[in-house]
């Protein structure tokens, strides 16, 4: 019995390497996307769309929970946090929508 689990748990870790390694690039990607898709997403849909913040609220709401949503009407700014990694998103203007903000950039002056 005991050589059969550790066969079975040696088999699953040897899948999940097996797996893992070749798209490592595309997981540690992975943490990135969930606080740039909350924040430009609810940016879309609070400024470009116009529909009211609990609207979005749940509109963005994906099964990885986010852990900060912070929205500044002031300056059309949305900064969401998720998975440890934060990102914002500003809105630009009817004709340009919501864009994503890099790393220590601050949004346009209105």
């Amino acid at each position: 019995m005991r050589r059969r689990l550790v066969l079975l748990l040696g088999s699953t870790a040897l899948l999940v390497v097996a797996v893992g390694w070749p798209n490592r690039a595309h997981l540690a990607a992975f943490p990135d996307i969930i606080g740039a898709y909350s924040a430009k997403e609810y940016c879309s849909c609070r400024y470009v769309s116009g529909n009211p913040a609990d609207y979005c609220q749940v509109y963005i709401q994906q099964y990885i929970p986010i852990d900060l949503l912070h929205d500044e009407p002031a300056t059309r700014t949305v900064t969401a946090r998720g998975l440890g990694r934060t990102h914002s998103a500003t809105w630009l203007g009817p004709r340009e929508g919501c864009r994503l903000l890099a790393e220590g950039e601050s949004p346009p002056a209105p």
